[in-house]
């Protein structure tokens, strides 16, 4: 390739990245599996004249679709040996992301999740159609279906995320005000503060890695998320602070130990209290929490 072709390779990858990146964490839950995926997806470009291709974003979501399928598939293999819970990697993202609803709903941890219950390909095709809008003929050329195929996949997986899905979608400020609530409930320890603010069939998940204590299990329940939280506080010597952040596009808190940064708790508000709560310990999970990510759905 000539300096020029490269020169416009390297241009329309840039122009494009933003939007490769969200694709690529969308399908993987993973910013160090995205980055690498756009790395794979760059040494694959870089070889095809630009000026050839008609549509370069199309062609740029296909490449990195396929790569990522294609690393989704080991992942699948590799996190049924991780110890404990797994969580997505949390980004702490800019604030036009918490302005577009369908991103920030698609980004959310509760969503990533009921995501991770897909099938390889049921998830990127779900994803294409879903979140990016991409149309059955491209969605097939990416996964190597028919479209009639895809049509069909896209359905069950639509069906399967519905009934999976959180049953409303509370605003920004919403969350925002139930996270308030559990902040002072968790700094003063308070137990029905945190009684007040948790609904009955609240669900923690807390993702270790096996290198942080964690939860091995899905705690459930106020009671017992309750109880849980204040016999390892009652355990621990340190003073725990939080500070309100944004991950993946809504309200959560980053959460310190006698000023040591110790996990990212994102949270599921249905009707002012919080369902969900999901607890990243994992260091190698939280270094995308210090700067924040650009994504976008075009």
């Amino acid at each position: 390739m000539t300096d020029r072709t490269t020169d416009l390779a390297t241009e329309a990858f840039v122009a494009h990245r933003n939007l490769l990146f969200t694709v690529a964490y969308e399908m993987l839950g993973s910013a160090a599996d995205a980055e690498d995926v756009l790395q794979e997806t760059w040494l694959r470009w870089v070889k095809v004249d630009p000026g050839g291709v008609r549509d370069q974003r199309a062609y740029l979501v296909r490449m990195t679709t396929r790569q990522a399928l294609n690393r989704l598939r080991t992942l699948k293999r590799r996190r049924e040996a991780y110890v404990g819970q797994w969580l997505p990697e949390p980004l702490l993202t800019t604030p036009d992301v918490a302005e577009d609803i369908e991103l920030a709903e698609s980004m959310s941890m509760a969503m990533m999740l009921v995501l991770e219950s897909l099938s390889p390909t049921e998830r990127a095709v779900f994803v294409l159609r879903e979140v990016f809008e991409v149309d059955y003929d491209e969605i097939a050329e990416a996964v190597g279906k028919s479209p009639d195929a895809v049509r069909q996949i896209a359905h069950r997986a639509r069906r399967h995320v519905d009934a999976r899905r959180p049953r409303r979608t509370a605003s920004a400020s919403q969350t925002r005000a139930a996270l308030e609530s559990f902040q002072r409930a968790l700094e003063t320890g308070d137990p029905q503060d945190l009684l007040d603010v948790l609904a009955p069939d609240v669900v923690l998940l807390s993702d270790g890695g096996g290198v942080k204590r964690a939860a091995l299990r899905p705690v459930i329940g106020a009671e017992k998320i309750v109880r849980f939280y204040l016999g390892a506080t009652a355990k621990a010597t340190a003073t725990l602070t939080c500070e309100p952040t944004m991950v993946n596009g809504s309200p959560a808190l980053a959460l310190h130990r006698d000023g040591e940064f110790d996990g990212v708790m994102a949270v599921r508000v249905e009707d002012g209290r919080i369902t969900g709560l999901y607890f990243v310990r994992n260091p190698e999970k939280l270094t995308r929490v210090t700067s924040e990510t650009p994504l976008t759905l075009r």
